[in-house]
This record gives C-alpha cells, structure tokens and sequence, in this order.
C-alpha cells in the first residue's frame, strides 16, 4: 500500500488499527523527506501528462535546431547567440523553478534538457560573429546545416554541447540530459574524422571515417559502462550513451565495402561478443545490434551459395525467421543466462558487472 487512501480503506476494512495506519504514513513521509536529495527520484511511470512533457520538451529542441530555416539564419551570429541564449536563461529558470520549488522533476529536467540543446545554436553565432571558420576547417554552411551534413567544423559545437550536457547533469540527474549529449556524440563520431581528411569536404575518404567511427563508439560504449558502474541505482543514465556508442561502433564496422572471408568471420564473432556483452552489462541495446549483424552475415553467406537461384529469398526468410527464434529464447531465458555468468564468472569480472534498479 503506498498512499493514505490505501491506509484508510485498509483500517475500514478491519486489517490494521488507526495508530497503526497513522504510524506507517508518518513513516512513509518520513523516508519521503529524508530522500528527497538530489538523487532522488518519481517512480517510473509514463501517462498521458508525461507524453504531453516530453513532446513539448522535443518540439521546443526541433524548432531551435532540426527546423531551423534560411531565414532564421538571416538574423546574423550576434542575433543567433542571443537567441540561444535568451532561450536557454528562460528555460533553465523555469526548470529549476520546477525542479526545486514545485518538486516536479519531470518537467524540471526536460526543460534544463531543452537549454542544454540550445548549446550548438550559442556557439555557432559566437563563431559566426568573429569568422572564428579559419581555427575550423572552414566555413560549414548556415546552422540548419548542422543537423544533416558532416562537418569537421561542427566540433566545437559539439564539444560544447557534451561539456554542457555533464555539467547540467551535476545538478539535475536527468537521462534526457545524456540524449543530447549522445546525439552530439553521434554526429562528433562522424564529424572528427573529417580532421584526418585532407579537406572539410573529402567525403570519399570513408576509411578513415569509418576507423574513426568504430574507435569512437568503443570509447563512449566505455564511459556509458564507467557511469553504469558509478551510479548503480537510480536513473539509468548510461541508456542514451550505450544506444549512441554501439551505433558508431556497429555502424563503423559493418560499412566495411569489401571484406575477405576471414574478415567476414570476424564479423561475425564480434556480433557474437556484442550479444554476449548484452548479458554481461544488462544492455539489450547490444542483442539488437549484435543480431543484426548476425543477419548480416548469414545473408552474405546465403547470398554466395544461393546466388542466381530462386531459393536465395526462401533462404533470407529462414534466416529472419532464426533470429526471431533466437530472440524469443533469449528473451525466455535471459534471466537464467544473467544469473548463470554471475554464478561463474571470476570475481573481478563480476563486480565489473554493474547492477542497476532502472532497466533500459
């Protein structure tokens, strides 16, 4: 029971006295007040005033940055910064508001989320105003340009975007926080290979961007493990880093354009070793990569031995249909696979397992 009103229908129903009920609530209050830290956090729960939060959270960072337009960048750098900053002053003051004074964490937290996304938008007006492009690699375009074309001249918005995203998430544990962050993360993985190219605009090096891709993704898949590890309970801040590092590692290494049997075969264990890393962090995320890949390669093969043959679609189909196999059984038994490692695993690597009260 978990309110007063389950109290008193407990006590009109005869199952506990009215000292009783009164004790558990100014206990339950009690503990209320005493977690009420930083730290602490609603229970998980999602309805319709959540869905209404959360969208006007996501549209308010699509307006000031996905649909942006020409004529927003007609405004100039200086106007362009102001703008930003104007919006995330009021944003951050309303959050906190939330946050603190009315003990709405929710909305309190998308809305510091929101500032945190207005980062890009300060930096490239600063840029913008002192043509600060040369200690780039060039001018990239207009703001709105940031969002679907590769740059290496994004990186400064991009860092910034991630320092300010870890020093809003100091002070406000919010997982939207490390969203933005990710996304940032995910276009830097693909933006900071354009520094190793001899040009901002040498898009046919996809090598070197796909090398710098894959040792991007195994960097930020190690800080979201190292947050796992320092936050065990609470909020699952790790979940948007872990989706973001395994898309530039799996997407690195499955743009491989041509690749030797060997290689392939590599492929293939290494999807293994993503889906075995799903049971060892307690992170889907890496199943659904790693199964992907599995399918990948399975078509290849299927692809060599069935080519030119009407069985090559019959065989793609079988294949699909495995994994889904393979899916639902892990599902089945994920649990007796989770508590099988911990049984026998040695001891260092289990207590580099982390543990958490938040799934993602």
């Amino acid at each position: 029971m978990s309110t007063e009103q389950d109290l008193r229908k407990a006590v009109a129903a005869g199952l506990i006295g009215e000292a009783q009920a009164k004790s558990i609530l100014d206990f339950v209050k009690q503990q209320a007040q005493d977690g009420a830290g930083l730290d602490a956090q609603p229970a998980a729960r999602f309805d319709l005033t959540h869905v209404l939060w959360y969208g006007g959270a996501l549209i308010i960072m699509a307006a000031m940055g996905l649909f942006t337009n020409a004529a927003f960048n007609k405004m100039g750098g200086w106007a362009l910064f102001a703008t930003g900053a104007a919006y995330a002053a009021g944003l951050i003051l309303l959050g906190r508001h939330l946050w603190h004074a009315r003990n709405l964490r929710v909305p309190g937290g998308l809305l510091i989320a929101a500032a945190v996304a207005m980062v890009p938008l300060m930096i490239y007006g600063i840029q913008d105003a002192l043509d600060l492009w040369r200690y780039a690699k060039g001018r990239p375009g207009d703001y709105q340009d940031f969002f679907p074309y590769v740059n290496g001249s994004w990186l400064f918005m991009e860092t910034g975007t991630v320092l300010a995203a870890f020093a809003a998430l100091r002070a406000y544990k919010v997982p939207l926080l490390l969203m933005v962050a990710g996304i940032a993360l995910w276009f830097m993985s693909m933006d900071i290979a354009m520094w190793f190219t001899p040009s901002p605009t040498d898009y046919g090096d996809l090598e070197t961007r796909r090398i710098v891709s894959i040792f991007f993704g195994l960097a930020v898949m190690a800080v979201a493990w190292a947050i796992d590890l320092r936050r065990p309970q609470g909020p699952d801040l790790g979940f948007w880093l872990h989706i973001f590092g395994a898309a530039a590692f799996w997407g690195g290494l499955s743009a491989s354009p041509d690749s030797t049997e060997l290689q392939r075969f590599l492929y293939l264990l290494t999807n293994l070793a993503l889906i075995s890393l799903a049971l060892y962090l307690d992170r889907r995320i890496y199943a659904v990569f790693g199964a992907f890949g599995v399918a990948i390669y399975m078509g290849i093969l299927a692809h060599d031995v069935f080519t030119d043959m009407i069985m090559f679609s019959f065989a793609l189909s079988i294949i699909g249909l495995a994994v889904i196999g393979a899916g639902l059984w892990l599902n089945r038994r994920y649990a007796d696979l989770s508590a099988a490692l911990d049984s026998n695993m040695p001891e260092l690597l289990r207590r580099l397992r982390p543990r958490r009260v938040s799934g993602g």
